[in-house]
């Protein structure tokens, strides 16, 4: 299941960090099965890692805001 960008933006930091080991234990899964030959959708891990990327994207988009609220009060 991929998650778009715009339904991640809507989790708290938490979750977002929840959904990335989620995801990297799948990647590790992924991989692994492709080495012993028995991963069939081989196009799975490149969306996986992509989505990897969206996550980490959004919790540095939250990081950077936090810091920018705490610098103006």
């Amino acid at each position: 299941m991929n998650m778009e960008a715009k339904n991640l933006r809507d989790l708290t930091i938490e979750e977002l960090n929840e959904k990335h080991r989620q995801y990297k234990e799948e990647l590790f899964n992924l991989r692994f099965q492709n080495a012993i030959g028995q991963l069939q959708n081989t196009g799975r891990i490149k969306a996986v890692k992509k989505t990897i990327a969206r996550v980490l994207t959004v919790v540095r988009e939250k990081q950077m805001a936090g810091e920018q609220s705490a610098g103006r009060r």
